[in-house]
């Protein structure tokens, strides 16, 4: 669906991009928030779930990105103050994304912007920094991970919470079926996470990863469910929701249950 138009185009290059120029960024905030909105409503009611403002908060970013380019504009203080300076999550949302793009060819200058993200009181930019990073790890990974390792030992939850999303194998994170050890070098730091923000999330990683490999998974529940730290075995437990499908009895034996209860669903041990 195309949603970028020439208009839109012009609009950014010959209004938006000036109020950069200029240092008005309480009109580059207007007039995002405008194209934002815009965007929104071209798509048809029906497609919006799948196709909703995450959608549009993308391809704005790139249609920005691609303009700044090509007119030669420094992106980097620009789109680093647009950051700094708006209160509206959406607008800061598209500066992550432009950011995001200029990082994957100067990777060193935006990783602050991702932990100020990530750092936020406001649920959608956290979201917004572990979606954008995931291409950064992709094309970074060891500086990435160097990153991230730092992150992970912070006492902020919400950050502890952010490095774990961004290691989920999600689209752009499929090669870590491969190399599944890239990921879990960092999550085996979150194996006894006390609070509930980022231990949820640990959990369903272990059980995204557990979809197309299952015994290296079932291997690391069952050295958490042995530990005897109670956030580790709920780490386990809520991590074994997809392999209880399949090897109901394996699982049963790790976590020491004869039922497994996740939401409405419930397992018992297959008979014999």
């Amino acid at each position: 669906m195309k949603l970028i138009e020439n208009s839109h185009r012009a609009q950014i290059r010959n209004e938006l991009l000036p109020t950069f120029q200029n240092g008005d960024y309480q009109s580059a905030d207007s007039q995002i928030s405008t194209l934002l909105d815009d965007l929104y409503n071209r798509i048809p009611q029906n497609r919006r779930i799948s196709y909703g403002r995450v959608h549009t908060i993308r391809i704005l970013a790139q249609a920005i990105y691609d303009t700044m380019q090509a007119q030669e504009m420094d992106i980097l203080p620009s789109i680093g103050r647009l950051f700094d300076r708006s209160s509206e999550y959406r607008v800061r949302g598209v500066a992550l994304g432009i950011l995001s793009l200029y990082g994957l060819e100067s990777f060193e200058e935006v990783p602050r912007y991702f932990e100020q993200a990530a750092s936020s009181p406001h649920w959608e930019l956290r979201e917004f920094a572990q979606m954008f990073f995931r291409k950064l790890i992709k094309k970074y990974p060891w500086e990435a991970r160097s990153f991230l390792l730092k992150k992970v030992r912070m006492d902020n939850p919400y950050l502890r919470r952010f490095v774990s999303e961004t290691l989920r194998p999600v689209v752009e994170n499929r090669w870590f079926y491969q190399d599944a050890e890239y990921p879990l070098s960092i999550l085996r730091h979150l194996f006894q996470e006390s609070d509930p923000y980022p231990r949820s999330s640990v959990a369903n990683n272990l059980s995204d990863l557990s979809r197309r490999l299952p015994d290296m998974i079932l291997n690391i529940l069952e050295d958490l469910a042995d530990t005897g730290d109670p956030n580790s075995y709920w780490i386990a437990y809520r991590a074994s929701r997809n392999l209880v499908k399949s090897r109901p009895d394996r699982v049963m034996d790790l976590l020491s249950v004869d039922t497994y209860k996740y939401k409405n669903r419930v397992y018992r041990r297959s008979a014999g």
